[in-house]
């Protein structure tokens, strides 16, 4: 109903010669407001602009409804959804601590049992806290000092408990949380170094140069390139390591076999370490195919898997024919290199008689499959973006990535080729190269396409390798570090940054600042957690860390929220790698889905429909395929499934008990970050955030 002010009224019909009386009442000052006309209203000019603006106003309300009411709709059905699936992980009753359908259980899980068992206990020890301390501010006891006047042996107990927490837990707690700040500022210090030193690579255009461009070919195939000379193109020995990877072999060694080089001048071994026996078969079959095309390939076979990648390679290099070949290319079995890798990357060596390493970066042709991709796809750009161009470009020194990189084989003669005493055989060899005196270099703008684990399960048991070894490899190598002749500067880059901060400080910190102490504070007030912790700089590290991939912007909270998950694993298996606990040697082939081949299997199809008179590609022989895919499952009874995890889901729970605890002292900041958090540990403890399995 329209306000009385400002209207005519029609008063006793019609007068006279049949005109209405119109009264017109007085609007009042604090009344008017200055709208302007619409385009249908008689004031700008339109006829029937009353009926037709109102008629508008409805069409666009309805509009706007129906979008709300499809935005809450599509909310509702992805709640209901992930609850669903929720409640399929909890019936199915499968643990972390289950064994694997396809894997014998890993060694030495005393460790993981004990670390379970102590947050339980914190778990427990912080709900009584919560009742207890929710009865005290239900009876106004927060607000009493000393409860030495009430009575009850409650109160007695609750006072107690308040003095001895301001006495000796508040400022142990608070001395333990000054000591993790001050690493976390310093490890936030070293990022932002890191970040500036990529802006500045970028500003002045630094990057490796080859000495001789002719031996990129212009384009042209090796083959034909009659004018650079077989000199140009030195003897090359191309390894692809695999144990039973049978969704992905097909495609690496296509690719590889493609390699635009003289194929005098290459020889390509395929490393298989599967210890399935039809898998073995169809790796040969594939050799076999490649070898009738004309490409020198060999396959070989280990019966005794000593020492697992590392032992491959090592056993690979040991025979004779490796002394004709001046360098040395590894790929894994997912990686699928350009063309044209071996041109843009083995000039790099010529006239650099000290460079012992040349590194591509990876590329991922799975980083939008699912969240989980999403977020890795993140933290390996910023890896492969900052940290190796940086270190690359002003140290000449970077952990090798274990694939994708051409070796000067003189150099890993040197540095004692490789050895089996770590998981990380990568990072071994690159520091015991470096120690040696030998340079790297890092090639942004080179990339090698592979895949990313789309599963919790395996991507968490690749962190766990990938955190384990580093500290495995800093004891070993800690007294070589300092007995070696290298510059100060470079064994402190070794030891205090390579190792240290970014190894074993980063994991520390992440899991006790955020994961610990933080919950503790809100049940011992009397320590103090800045919010500028909590909060701001996290944020300002996660906005740097993102940078380098500026589309994965909208995932920046999810980002923050999901590395804070992740650091259960990576302090759980640094500390197994740092005092040698059984897990800390568990080794297990990350596995593969084999998606990047589905794109490159169609284009190859139809490049072999158009000319039959080029070189074989690296798609399989269709018939074969199809036959391969009506063979009978090995064993159909093999199921995978999703699985709780229960470390993540024992902190879920106790960070959202001190986020209710938090409550009740009105903090804001921490609330919030402890409320999400916690979701963020649930949805992650019930294996909601990767690959969906059955």
């Amino acid at each position: 109903m329209a306000p009385w002010w400002g209207q005519e009224a029609r008063v006793g019909g019609v007068s006279g010669g049949g005109t209405p009386v119109v009264v017109k009442m007085q609007t009042p000052d604090w009344a008017i407001s200055e709208v302007p006309p619409s385009p249908g209203s008689p004031a700008a000019g339109g006829k029937d602009g009353r009926g037709k603006n109102a008629r508008q106003i409805t069409w666009v309300l309805l509009l706007k409804a129906h979008r709300a009411a499809g935005k809450l709709t599509g909310a509702a059905s992805a709640a209901l959804s992930v609850a669903a699936a929720a409640r399929r992980r909890v019936a199915a009753g499968r643990t972390d601590s289950d064994s694997d359908a396809d894997a014998p259980p890993p060694p030495g899980e005393e460790s993981p049992a004990r670390f379970y068992g102590f947050l339980r206990g914190f778990l427990l020890l912080s709900v009584l806290l919560l009742a207890a301390d929710v009865a005290a501010h239900a009876r106004g006891w927060h607000l009493v000092v000393g409860l030495e006047d009430v009575e009850g042996l409650f109160a007695a107990g609750y006072g107690a408990w308040m003095r001895a927490r301001a006495a000796y837990l508040g400022p142990a707690l608070q001395f333990l949380t000054n000591a993790c700040v001050v690493l976390f500022m310093i490890q936030s210090a070293d990022r932002l170094v890191l970040c500036l030193g990529c802006f500045w690579i970028k500003l002045r255009g630094i990057k490796p140069v080859p000495h001789s461009p002719a031996a990129s070919g212009g384009g042209k195939d090796a083959d034909d390139d009659v004018e650079a000379g077989l000199e140009e193109f030195p003897m090359v020995l191309v390894q692809i390591p695999m144990c039973n990877e049978k969704e992905v072999y097909q495609q690496s060694i296509g690719a590889v076999c493609n390699l635009d080089w003289p194929r005098s001048n290459f020889l390509v071994q395929v490393l298989d370490d599967s210890d399935d026996v039809v898998t073995s078969a169809l790796i040969k079959e594939e050799v076999e195919k490649w070898q009738r095309e004309g490409v020198q390939i060999l396959y070989r076979h280990r019966v005794i898997r000593d020492g697992y990648k590392a032992g491959n390679l090592k056993s690979a290099m040991n025979c004779s024919y490796v002394k004709d070949y001046e360098f040395v290319v590894i790929f894994d079995a997912d990686f699928q290199p350009q063309e044209d890798f071996l041109k843009l990357t083995v000039p790099h060596f010529k006239g650099k008689e000290d460079v012992g390493l040349v590194q591509a970066r990876w590329s991922f042709v799975n980083k939008d499959e699912n969240l989980l991709t999403r977020l890795q796809y993140i933290n390996l750009c910023f890896h492969f973006e900052v940290e190796q161009q940086v270190n690359g470009a002003f140290l000449n020194f970077f952990g090798f990535n274990g694939t994708a990189g051409v070796w000067r084989i003189k150099a890993l003669e040197d540095s004692g080729g490789w050895m089996e005493r770590t998981t990380v055989e990568d990072m071994d060899i690159a520091v015991r190269a470096h120690l040696k005196g030998w340079k790297f270099l890092y090639l942004n703008d080179v990339e090698c396409q592979c895949e990313l684990p789309e599963s919790y399960e395996a991507y968490r048991k690749q962190q766990h390798r990938w955190h384990s070894g580093p500290m495995q490899l800093f004891r070993l190598c800690f007294m070589d570090i300092i007995k070696s002749k290298i510059g100060f500067w470079k064994k402190f880059n070794l030891i205090f940054l390579f190792f240290l901060l970014r190894k074993l400080i980063l994991p520390f910190y992440s899991f006790t600042l955020f994961c610990v102490i933080l919950p503790m504070t809100m049940f011992a007030p009397e320590a103090e957690l800045p919010a500028w912790v909590v909060c701001y700089i996290p944020a300002i590290m996660s906005l740097l860390n993102i940078l380098p991939a500026p589309k994965s912007f909208p995932f920046i909270v999810p980002y923050l929220l999901f590395e804070n998950t992740m650091s259960v694993t990576k302090f759980n298996a640094m500390i197994s790698g740092l005092f040698q606990l059984g897990s800390a040697y568990e080794w297990v082939v990350t596995k593969k889905s084999g998606r990047s081949s589905e794109g490159d299997l169609v284009a190859l199809v139809e490049n072999e429909k158009q000319s039959k008179h080029q070189r074989v590609g690296s798609a399989p022989n269709l018939d074969s395929l199809a036959k391969e895919e009506s063979r009978p499952k090995v064993d159909p009874q093999k199921k995978k499934h999703n699985r709780l995890y229960r470390k993540e889901l024992a902190l879920s729970f106790l960070l959202l008990t001190a986020a209710a605890r938090s409550l009740l002292s009105v903090q804001g900041i921490h609330f919030y970050f402890l409320l999400f958090q916690g979701v963020s540990f649930l949805l992650v403890g019930l294996d909601l955030i990767g690959e969906q399995v059955e």
